[in-house]
């Protein structure tokens, strides 16, 4: 986004080069880089942009992470409720700018029955065990059909989708996918689900609502800053209970004139699909860097 207007570099690590300012990702990752900018003869600006589990886990204990806060001109969140976790006194120096991605067509969709999708890897921050326990909990009903992406990171939650699939007709782990695949099967999915115990600001989500898919999500705020507080289509993290009988009343309104609960969530992502448009995250990043440079 900011090639065509500035010199740009992208690295795994900042080791000297020269550049008038660094915008770097993740406050506990980054953060020898950090130090080393802050370091300079000549002071130069710094923006840290807090990615997921920097936010919502590191800087509560991780004493690199909270050095990264204090030594940052400006701090990015990416969604509307990250900046509520951070130390009050860093507050003001925080900006939201969220994730973006194309516009894709809504493709029409079966009501034969409800195709349903949850797209992340195996590993605990995703909470797979509650879409694991959501699909033995709906393993009778043939019309509800659970298909999940990701890359098995943690062996013991890929015995468990093995098991699960094993058990449940209409439980399918895909494994990993391409980028390309897995948005196909965003558009053809009624709905999307995100289960994580702690997000940054999920792309997977913004994926959906800019490919006309609803989502289901668990109530956390890297999920609410997303969707909205007023979302009619959240249930409580690790309730798999709330997630299953979410699922059976979208698939109980695919029948209906209005939609039902599905074609209510639609209406609401829509209503907040500006919010991840490409051509507004790409000048919220412009005024960032602008309002930076101006500081030296």
């Amino acid at each position: 986004m900011l090639a065509a207007t500035y010199r740009t570099q992208i690295l795994a690590r900042w080791s000297g080069e020269p550049a008038d300012l660094l915008i770097a990702l993740h406050a506990r990752r980054s953060a020898d880089s950090i130090a080393a900018w802050s370091q300079q003869l000549v002071k130069a600006p710094l923006a840290v942009v807090l990615t997921g589990t920097d936010l919502y886990r590191d800087i509560a204990g991780d004493v690199a992470a909270r050095t990264s806060l204090r030594l940052a001109d400006r701090l990015v969140v990416l969604q509307e409720l990250g900046a509520r976790v951070l130390p009050e006194p860093l507050r003001p120096k925080a900006t939201v700018i969220f994730q973006s991605t194309g516009k894709r067509r809504a493709l029409a969709k079966t009501g034969r029955h409800l195709r349903a999708l949850m797209v992340g890897h195996l590993r605990s921050e995703k909470s797979p065990e509650t879409w694991f326990k959501a699909a033995r909990i709906l393993a009778e009903r043939e019309d509800i059909i659970l298909d999940h992406v990701g890359a098995p990171l943690d062996e013991s939650l890929a015995d468990a989708a093995r098991a699960t699939a094993a058990d449940c007709a209409r439980y399918r782990w895909l494994g990993a996918q391409t980028h390309a695949a897995t948005l196909k099967r965003i558009q053809r999915a009624h709905v999307l689900v995100h289960a994580s115990r702690i997000e940054g600001g999920a792309h997977v989500v913004l994926e959906a609502v800019r490919s006309g898919t609803p989502v289901l999500a668990s109530r956390i705020d890297g999920n609410v800053g997303m969707l909205g507080d007023d979302y009619q289509g959240y249930f409580r993290w690790g309730n798999a209970a709330q997630l299953a009988a979410l699922l059976v009343q979208c698939r109980d309104g695919l029948g209906a004139s209005d939609g039902g609960l599905l074609g209510r969530l639609a209406d609401q992502c829509r209503a907040r699909e500006s919010l991840f448009d490409p051509a507004r995250e790409s000048a919220a990043l412009h005024a960032l860097v602008r309002e930076l440079l101006a500081q030296q």
